[in-house]
């Protein structure tokens, strides 16, 4: 979605950036009168005039000095009045996407906050997690974007000024979803369960949410984990001594799959298991059929 406010009139003031449409009026010469579109390269072009106007990086008054000394210079006319205007902003989009309630673009018309352009999104969503990344346009010098890492938490609970950082266009702002851990198999109540925060997850603590095991399941669990090469890693668990307190818990971490089979029925292969996960992650029920894999 892109948001069609920068059209309006009385645009504030701001340095004129490539895409930027301007109005140029010059007094008592309407052959001058024209809106012109800012190139890539940061040009404007004018009718009768042989060189184009460098725009980009100057403010409406700068450009108007410009097209009255290139008028001048080339003899055209001996001492215009010349008005620049902004008509559309087109050189700071702030987009903001993930988590959140309505993904949207829009031009900042001047500066704004991070939370202003989240409410301008209608918000976070109920999945997203506990980070806001936020992709601020390279400055001089540097040779990559810079991302910064602002905590929900921080940002909206405990309402530090310092994270709620001043945008000014060129920005975006993504906010992942919360992380996800499957348990499925032999357990009272499979399904697809939210992780919050930077704090490790377990298996124990999994089963706990899971509420427990259901009789005959296996005295062997598995964690299938699909590493950030795309291999597809199978991990086995001694669970039954796990559970007697005879070797240590395992940390798990999103986006893992732990299955505990039913050591009467054959073992389902990981692809089952990862496209009954997609099911469940896609409807967010927290409930999976554990039958369909048997």
């Amino acid at each position: 979605v892109v948001s069609g406010d920068a059209a309006g009139a009385n645009l504030p003031v701001q340095r004129v950036g490539p895409n930027d449409l301007i109005a140029v009026s010059v007094y008592n010469h309407p052959e001058f009168t024209r809106t012109a579109r800012v190139t890539a390269e940061g040009y404007i072009r004018l009718p009768m005039l042989q060189n184009p106007v460098k725009a980009e990086g100057l403010l409406p008054a700068q450009i108007e000095t410009v097209i009255a000394a290139a008028l001048r210079q080339e003899q055209i006319l001996v001492d215009p009045l010349v008005t620049v205007t902004i008509a559309e902003y087109y050189s700071r989009p702030i987009s903001v996407s993930g988590a959140v309630k309505n993904e949207i673009t829009f031009q900042a018309l001047r500066p704004l906050t991070l939370l202003d352009a989240l409410t301008r999104a209608g918000g976070l969503s109920a999945t997203a997690g506990a980070e806001i990344l936020v992709s601020q346009p390279a400055k001089d010098g540097q040779t990559a974007a810079l991302v910064r890492r602002i905590p929900v938490k921080g940002l909206i609970d405990a309402a530090d000024p310092e994270l709620n950082i001043l945008l000014h266009g060129g920005e975006e702002i993504r906010v992942p979803e919360m992380g996800k851990i499957f348990v499925l198999g032999n357990v009272k109540k499979p399904g697809c369960f939210p992780v919050q925060g930077a704090s490790e997850t377990t298996v124990l603590e999994m089963l706990a949410v899971a509420e427990g095991v259901l009789p005959f399941a296996s005295k062997e669990a598995y964690i299938y984990r699909r590493e950030a090469s795309g291999a597809k890693n199978e991990i086995p668990i001694e669970l039954r001594k796990m559970l007697d307190r005879k070797s240590p818990d395992v940390p798990l971490v999103a986006n893992d799959i732990l299955y505990i089979p039913d050591n009467r029925t054959r073992r389902a292969s990981m692809t089952a298991l990862e496209r009954i996960a997609s099911f469940g992650a896609g409807t967010l029920s927290g409930v999976l059929v554990y039958n369909s894999i048997r």
